[in-house]
């Protein structure tokens, strides 16, 4: 039988989920694929329409028919195929499928407006989704769903009951707090976490949001070691203040082994309600920007402010940015979940060489490479003038270390002393073909 695990993926592209349009394989639904004797695939629902599965299961068997020769082909397809590892047991994660960290440099970004818009409106489709905010000193679900004080009850396990609001569960710990600030210690924050994390009766989830705290301390790190998450989304304005923390956000989760899916650049424009003309209050092409410098996929383009929110979240929401950004990440996770085609590296005294799964690969002379870096040390983040040039680094530079930042960028510590880039595969690419 002359059939591998890549081609039956290449063959399920052609089976869709009827809910997004997308297909199965980018959606992460293909779980297991193995090929022995025999093949056996498995699928697990992801959308709310359990209805489809006789069509996913018939449209699966047609798209690997004619590889398999005649051969048996086991199909499982199930709302779930396994139980959330967890630190701690029992745990109220143990039924949700995947948990999606929303995150960000710095505060007042708009973090948690976009989590709550994206849970919301994918709960109005009909998943079964939750929202934690984790924000131990500022807590923003609260406000946003103009639940201040409700009263949290407990289930027969002692798990507390989310509050749920037109079928979105929400927790936070300004349910518990109110109006009073959270005067606590690192050690206190680090417990209260892992209670929210672990003591809330989520039940069955599709997914789980979890709105993180800005910047990159005790909370982020009690969460990523507590649990395992299946993708970060970074938040951030096209301000330069903005979006230099992004990079301390992505190398945060790179090295607790949590996918970054991409950025969302929020507050990105103001469309005027008047004249419908859009303008870029705080500059434009910050997007490319990021694209450049970092590697990872720009999510969306959020404009300054939703009409349709109104103050709160506690009504149905229309807006097409942001659902198109909530389908963006579902694909980003499915993507994910089926791994990461990550390039070998490899280095000597001149040259860096990257090599990919497929067979591409490219040669970079190791000083031309150094000079291209865009982080702030190198390029004027205001301006974007190059401040260090080819003929300012050392001949003889070379990699010390290397490490893969998800599927879209290199981090690189250099002989010079500099580890503050990123090096997008992109970048790596243009460098190498300008010889």
């Amino acid at each position: 039988m002359d059939v591998t695990r890549e081609k039956i993926l290449n063959a399920l592209k052609s089976v869709n989920d009827t809910e997004i349009g997308a297909n199965i394989v980018s959606l992460g639904m293909v779980r297991n694929v193995t090929v022995d004797d025999r093949v056996s695939i498995g699928i697990e629902l992801t959308t709310p329409s359990a209805a489809d599965a006789g069509r996913i299961e018939r449209e699966t068997r047609e798209a690997v028919g004619s590889l398999t020769d005649g051969a048996e082909v086991d199909i499982e397809i199930s709302p779930k195929l396994g139980p959330r590892k967890t630190q701690q047991d029992p745990s109220g994660l143990a039924g949700v499928k995947n948990i999606i960290a929303v995150a960000s440099g710095k505060g007042g970004v708009g973090k948690s407006t976009v989590a709550a818009a994206m849970a919301k409106l994918l709960a109005q489709r009909g998943y079964k989704v939750g929202l934690l905010d984790t924000d131990i000193f500022g807590p923003s679900v609260p406000s946003l769903f103009n639940r201040h004080r409700p009263e949290l009850e407990a289930d027969p396990q002692q798990m507390a009951i989310p509050v749920d609001v037109d079928g979105l569960k929400l927790m936070s710990f300004g349910f518990v707090l109110g109006e009073a600030p959270a005067v606590m210690r690192g050690p206190m924050v680090t417990n209260y976490v892992n209670q929210f994390l672990h003591a809330v009766g989520w039940g069955e989830l599709d997914y789980l949001f979890l709105d993180l705290p800005p910047g990159t301390g005790d909370v982020q790190l009690t969460i990523t070691q507590q649990v395992k998450l299946d993708g970060a989304v970074v938040v951030t304005t096209p301000q330069a203040l903005s979006f230099a923390d992004v990079g301390k956000a992505m190398l945060m989760f790179d090295r607790v082994s949590v996918p970054v899916l991409g950025v969302v650049e929020n507050m990105a424009y103001f469309q005027c309600p008047d004249c419908g003309s859009r303008h870029a209050v705080f500059g434009e092409g910050a997007a490319e920007r990021l694209k450049e410098r970092f590697g990872t996929p720009i999510l969306a383009q959020l404009p300054l402010a939703h009409d349709t929110y109104g103050g709160t979240m506690d009504h149905d929401l229309e807006d097409e940015a942001v659902d198109a950004l909530a389908t963006r990440v579902l694909t980003s996770v499915g993507e994910f979940a089926l791994g990461l085609e990550k390039p070998e590296v490899d280095y000597d005294e001149k040259e860096l060489r990257l090599t990919w799964p497929s067979g591409e690969t490219l040669s970079v002379e190791n000083r031309k490479l150094r000079s291209s870096c865009q982080c702030a040390v190198c390029v004027d983040e205001h301006s974007g003038e190059r401040k260090v040039h080819y003929e300012d680094i050392d001949p003889d530079v070379k990699p010390e270390e290397t490490r893969p930042l998800g599927n879209y960028a290199l981090y690189i510590k250099w002989s010079d002393g500099h580890a503050t880039g990123f090096f997008p595969y992109t970048l790596i690419k243009e460098v190498a073909q300008e010889g």
